[in-house]
């Protein structure tokens, strides 16, 4: 379900994004606004952004192969990881840089003064209706949750990557349209300069925060904790006593790793140990329903060490 929903919400922002980067574009060429400038290659980096979710997601569908035996799942979190370096270089940065420039070089918007309003008109507009999309697709799968920890938490990185670059795009358009406004007011190219500064900021901070969540899924994170206390308590009965120790790691957002040191009951001979790890294996699976690499090793509880 989670897949489904985030390729929902990204085509949404895909389809959103390329109509709006046209329109900032032109905007941009008529007003040489900065702040049109920069939201136009803001949404030219959101758009090649989707386009590596969609490919990410693709990838992460390969089956395991002798390189790779646990499969692909991780180049949704790879790709995302991505998203968030041109986020930072191709959006941030660049936007910083144009603020730059233009607070040196501060000019007034002279011709075509409604374009630039009607275009960030139409963009909030269609901004707007992604952002929904995302929430919608969300919901679902955000549960309980409030948002700030559904993002934190969510191991299939899509709809949080796209909640939040539809969130910074809609503060964006709110800092270029102030900039904007107050130019043409004060007749001071400075302002269209400050807001392209604060939509450069915005899109380096958003970054920060994609890079930081994707950095810790890359490297392995733990399912939910009620998900571990689940599978550790499936994993005991019918033969098997009780868990020494148990580590859970998700391969991908759909899939996770199982590896847990076993106490089974005295007297069992081989065929019933076995018998009894089946069991044990089937118990975990319908507990959590993911697609688990399961690898469960008999031991002896007084003779197991912390650190096996």
């Amino acid at each position: 379900m989670s897949s489904h929903s985030g390729t929902k919400a990204i085509v949404a922002a895909l389809s959103a994004n390329l109509g709006i980067a046209l329109t900032k574009f032109v905007a941009f060429a008529l007003t040489a606004s900065s702040s049109m400038l920069a939201e136009a290659v803001h949404s030219v980096a959101d758009s090649g952004n989707q386009v590596l979710l969609l490919w990410g997601g693709r990838e992460a569908k390969r089956r395991p192969d002798s390189s790779h035996p646990f499969g692909y799942g991780r180049g949704r979190y790879f790709w995302s990881f991505v998203v968030a370096l041109v986020l930072f270089s191709l959006g941030g940065l660049f936007a910083l840089y144009e603020a730059y420039e233009k607070l040196k070089h501060p000019e007034p918007i002279e011709s075509w003064h409604w374009v630039p309003v009607v275009v960030v008109v139409a963009a909030i507009v269609m901004e707007s209706f992604s952002l929904r999309t995302a929430i919608r697709e969300a919901r679902p799968v955000k549960g309980d949750q409030g948002w700030f920890r559904f993002v934190r938490n969510s191991k299939a990185p899509e709809l949080p990557v796209v909640l939040l670059e539809d969130t910074a795009a809609l503060l964006g358009l709110v800092f270029a349209g102030l900039g904007i406004g107050a130019t043409l007011v004060t007749e001071d190219g400075r302002w269209d300069a400050a807001g392209s500064a604060a939509i450069g900021l915005l899109l380096v901070t958003v970054a920060i925060i994609l890079a930081t969540e994707m950095k810790s899924l890359l490297l392995g994170e733990a399912p939910a904790p009620d998900e571990v206390k689940a599978i550790e308590q499936a994993l005991v009965g019918d033969g098997i006593a009780s868990v020494i120790h148990l580590r859970v790691m998700h391969l991908g957002p759909d899939e996770i790793l199982v590896a847990a040191k076993i106490e089974p009951q005295t007297g069992l001979d081989l065929p019933g140990l076995a018998s009894a790890i089946n069991a044990a294996e089937a118990r975990a699976r319908a507990a959590v329903p993911l697609h688990q690499t399961i690898y469960l090793e008999p031991d002896l509880r007084h003779a197991a060490t912390p650190s096996a």
